[in-house]
């Protein structure tokens, strides 16, 4: 265990060194919601997983596959 307390120790002296640098992670308010913004990679993103259908076997393995296109 001799270990991990060592590793604990550069870990904590390296995150203070990058606080003192970058300054102290934010803190938020936890219950505020989260604004989300759609941008023109997202739209075109959801576009081409609305076109993919996934199915779970009976092992409980799932499988993706694309909906044929309507003619």
């Amino acid at each position: 265990m001799a270990g991990t307390s060592r590793f604990m120790s550069r870990f904590m002296r390296v995150t203070e060194k990058a606080a003192k640098v970058w300054g102290p992670a934010d803190r938020i308010d936890a219950d505020s919601p989260v604004v989300h913004r759609h941008d023109a990679s997202e739209k075109a993103s959801e576009e081409q997983l609305s076109q993919i259908e996934v199915e779970r076997g009976e092992a409980g393995h799932s499988y993706a596959y694309r909906r044929p296109h309507k003619a």
